[in-house]
This record gives structure tokens, C-alpha cells and sequence, in this order.
């Protein structure tokens, strides 16, 4: 969420602003960001020595700028520099350029992003996706595979059966279990990513459809266990 503070151009806000920065370098967050650059353009010059917390932040939000934008000025005066002019336009032309990528906390004020920063990025990406896949629940599903009849090749009927490959699906072990008159089912273990793969649709989409239907009459689960 962004923060904003009122009124800057006067001393009340201007101690809201020292209070809320006592103990911290910038505004929100550990960087620089949109937050501290959309303060700063309100802030019509550097605080003076009754805002210790507010002048420490305005300066180094302040040389932020101007090495974005070397050669205007931003009001503020830099150690070891003259008063620069009160122009507060290159914080603006930052901060107008606001919330396009609210996904990023720090803001890019040095240039365009390198390949570096592009590879840090997609690293970041992947991981966050990595880890909400191992948040996602898994289950164990028992489940029975029925034959037309006696007459069904019970090896082809596995092979068509394990044939059915698709993201959070895993074929465990299976046995073949005799149910009468000469017919055996069989009984195989599976294990699902839940918000991958539903078991209805395995079994509807896939296993009693053609051409796994020739060997496959029916599937019953006969245990369904979260992991």
C-alpha cells in the first residue's frame, strides 16, 4: 500500500513526515521507491535542522534524482554543494510514472534494466512459482480399473492405462486382484497435485475414452487421502 503524507509545504506535515521516518532511511521499505520519489516531489525544499529524520531522507532521495537526472537541479543542498535551484520537476517526472508495476517495491532510478537485473527477475519469478507448487496439496488415490471381460489383455490395459501423462500426475504400483468367473481388475496407486489434476476428469476425459476404452469398461476410487 502506498504511503502519503499532506500538506508537506507546512510544518505539520512536515512533522508528520519526521515521525514517521525516525529509525528509517526511507519511506517504505529497505530502497528507495515510487513512495519516496511521489514525498519528495511534494516536499518543496529541504527540511531544516527542526526535521533531523526528514532532511537525512531528503538528500539522499535528492542525489537518487540527480543521478537520474544529472544536470537539473532539485532543491536541495548537497553536502559539499551550492544551493541548487527549488525545482522539484525531474522528482515529478519520476514519480508520474507511478503505479504501471505495482509488483516491484524498488524503483529503477539508475537507467535501464540490464541483463542482470532482468536474469535477478526471472529468478525471483520461478521461485515464487516453484514455491507456491510445493504449497499446492497432494493426494493419494487408490483406484480400480475394471476390463470388458475375461478376455481383456491385462497387460495392454496397464500400458493404456500409465500411457495417461499429464503435469501432478504419478503412477504408483498396481496388482492385478481376481473378482470371479476368470476376470481380475486392476487395482493401481496414483498420486495428484490437487490443484493440478482432478480425478473425475482423469477418469472421464482420459481413461474411459477412446483409445484406452478398448481395454478400460469402468474406474472406481477406492481411497482418496490427502498427503
Amino acid at each position: 500500500m502506498a504511503v502519503t503524507f499532506s500538506e508537506l509545504h507546512t510544518a505539520d506535515g512536515l512533522k508528520a513526515l519526521e515521525a514517521h521516518l525516525a529509525g528509517k532511511t526511507y519511506v517504505s521499505g529497505d530502497a528507495i521507491s515510487k513512495d519516496d520519489i511521489k514525498v519528495f516531489a511534494a516536499v518543496p525544499s529541504k527540511p531544516g535542522a527542526e526535521f533531523p529524520n526528514a532532511a537525512r531522507w531528503y538528500e539522499t532521495v535528492a542525489a537518487a534524482v540527480a543521478s537520474r537526472f544529472p544536470g537539473k537541479g532539485v532543491g536541495v543542498n548537497l553536502p559539499g554543494a551550492g544551493s541548487a535551484p527549488a525545482a522539484a520537476a525531474p522528482a515529478a517526472e519520476v514519480a508520474k510514472d507511478d503505479d504501471d508495476d505495482d509488483d516491484d517495491d524498488d524503483l529503477d532510478l539508475f537507467g535501464d534494466e540490464t541483463e542482470e537485473d532482468k536474469k535477478a527477475a526471472d529468478e525471483r519469478a520461478a521461485a515464487k512459482a516453484s514455491a507456491k507448487k510445493k504449497e499446492s496439496g497432494k493426494s493419494s488415490v487408490l483406484m480400480d480399473v475394471k476390463p470388458w471381460d475375461d478376455e481383456t489383455d491385462m497387460k495392454k490395459l496397464e500400458e493404456a492405462v500409465r500411457s495417461v501423462q499429464m503435469e501432478g500426475l504419478t503412477w504408483g504400483a498396481s496388482k492385478l486382484v481376481p473378482v470371479g468367473y476368470g476376470i481380475k481388475k486392476m487395482t493401481i496407486m496414483l498420486t495428484i497435485v490437487d490443484d493440478l489434476v482432478s480425478v473425475d476428469s482423469l477418469i472421464e476425459d482420459h481413461l474411459t475414452e477412446a483409445p484406452i476404452n478398448e481395454y478400460v469398461q469402468s474406474c472406481d476410487i477406492v481411497a482418496f487421502n490427502k498427503i
